[in-house]
């Protein structure tokens, strides 16, 4: 998972471009920490870029920032779900012949077709990121229409040619001179798995990000969502131009609602906050009928806030801040490797010992994956004699891997793969992480608070995409080396 911005300034502004990308990368930082990048297009049509390893503020120092001339450009922070975490892998990326500079979040499941295919063409990737093989096929295509000169014709057949060779979920921004004029495009998936917004800018300028929280920060009013399979043209002073490609059934990754997405940004049509109230009501009701009950309610922070506060307030119970999460900490699911996790784990919370002394406590959080945090935060709260301890998850159990941008392509690191489901699936692993009980939302409660029309094949299984064998083999050697070193792993249920 990524996140991305792009930005466009309006006619007449003079002002450089890239304090705003700043301000968008920081809005979206939570997508991504291992690495941040920007590429702007200064006055003299030429492509500037500068990329390194590092949250934002670490690489955009006032010195990388004057660097970077130009009135339009677009950002990338990376959490890397295929290649490393390298500079040589950070986006955005280039070309020169044509001029396109692109970044990209999401995955392909079929990177390797793609590679031979543009090793055919006389090709080659010299990243291993999959953002630099969507570059290079989009500027393969745009060159056959013709060398220089490049129409909104010739762009909209480029993207379609290559779309139709991409397999998986991925959003795109791009910067390059269509039509003799400076524009920025930005495509999804057919399916529209992974997100991507736009919005005009004061002035009539344009923004384009993973997140409408990027738009916010730059006082841009989002004007609306890429459609699935679409491809949106935006100039200065000018209206979009939105292009229908390759639209399928629209299957927005619920993870993102569920997790990933800030809960201002609005997504999918709604605000992430309002969807995890809906999470966190819809959960109390299914946790009131097995008959348990407790006598306080407190959230993983911070993600799971809005569906502990609405599940309290559902029961009729207070709700308490019982862990204090370091801010300087980052985010555990999203860090490269589990001993990593592990020993962030031990500084990203401390807890408040009277909120759990003595009580009946509901711990509420956004999911369970590898198991890592949960299991380590009943071990604390144990430490301070709580009388009972109650785990509510207010999504599905992950028993699937995912294939499309999230960071969990192998189901032998998820605690909840197994034979089991349902309450014996519950019953072990409040076992295992020393719990009372463990209580997962419904897959039916899931769709009644989200709709039909979402990707939860971490949940149920049931991918959008087809994915063969050896696309998951390729997916798994990528992500977890240790993994496939042992022949079993590479046998998928």
């Amino acid at each position: 998972m990524c996140g991305f911005v792009g930005l466009i300034q309006a006619r007449g502004v003079e002002a450089d471009v890239v304090p705003s990308l700043v301000l968008g990368l920081q809005a979206v930082q939570h997508r991504g920490q291992d690495a941040a990048g920007i590429a702007t297009w200064d006055r003299s049509d030429r492509i500037r870029l500068y990329k390194d390893v590092g949250r934002v503020s670490e690489v955009f120092t006032d010195e990388a920032i004057r660097a970077l001339p130009g009135r339009a450009g677009v950002g990338h922070v990376r959490y890397p779900t295929g290649g490393g975490a390298t500079r040589n892998d950070a986006q955005p990326f280039m070309t020169r012949r044509p001029s396109i500079a692109l970044a990209h979040n999401g995955n392909l499941t079929n990177l390797a077709e793609i590679r031979r295919h543009l090793a055919i063409r006389g090709m080659r990737a010299v990243s291993l990121c999959d953002s630099e093989s969507i570059l290079l096929a989009l500027a393969d295509e745009l060159q056959q229409q013709q060398l220089v000169g490049h129409s909104t014709e010739d762009l909209v057949v480029a993207v379609r040619r290559t779309m139709q060779r991409l397999r998986g979920g991925y959003s795109v921004v791009a910067l390059a001179e269509i039509d003799g004029e400076l524009t920025l495009a930005t495509f999804r998936d057919p399916h529209g798995i992974r997100p991507a917004v736009y919005g005009r800018t004061p002035g009539g300028g344009w923004a384009v990000a993973s997140e409408s929280v990027s738009l916010d920060v730059n006082d841009a009013r989002l004007e609306g969502e890429v459609p699935p399979g679409g491809l949106v043209l935006l100039r200065p002073g000018g209206e979009p131009v939105v292009v229908e490609i390759l639209h399928e059934a629209q299957r927005h990754c619920i993870f993102e609602d569920i997790y990933f997405a800030r809960p201002d940004s609005v997504m999918a049509g709604s605000r992430v906050y309002a969807r995890r109230w809906a999470f966190g009501e819809r959960l109390a009701r299914e946790w009131q009928a097995r008959g348990l009950e407790a006598d306080v309610v407190v959230a993983v922070p911070d993600t799971s806030r809005p569906a502990a506060q609405a599940m309290a307030e559902r029961l009729g119970l207070p709700y308490r801040e019982g862990f204090i999460k370091n801010r300087y900490s980052g985010r555990t699911f999203i860090m490269p490797d589990q001993a990593t996790r592990e020993a962030a784990m031990r500084l990203k919370i401390n807890l408040i010992d009277e909120i759990f002394r003595d009580q009946r406590v509901v711990i509420v959080d956004d999911s369970i994956v590898r198991g890592t945090t949960m299991r380590r935060l009943v071990q604390m709260v144990r430490q301070h004699d709580p009388r009972e301890i109650h785990v509510a998850i207010f999504s599905p159990a992950v028993r699937h891997p995912c294939f499309y941008g999230i960071d969990m392509p192998s189901q032998y690191e998820l605690v909840a793969h197994g034979p089991e489901q349902g309450s014996a699936l519950e019953a072990r692993l409040a076992i295992a992480f020393g719990a009372d009980t463990v209580a997962f939302l419904s897959e039916e409660g899931l769709l009644e608070v989200a709709g039909a029309e979402i990707c939860a094949a971490c949940f149920t299984g049931i991918y959008p995409i087809e994915v063969n064998e050896e696309e998951r083999g390729d997916i798994v050697r990528d992500r977890r080396p240790h993994i496939v070193a042992d022949a079993a792993a590479l046998t998928f249920e």
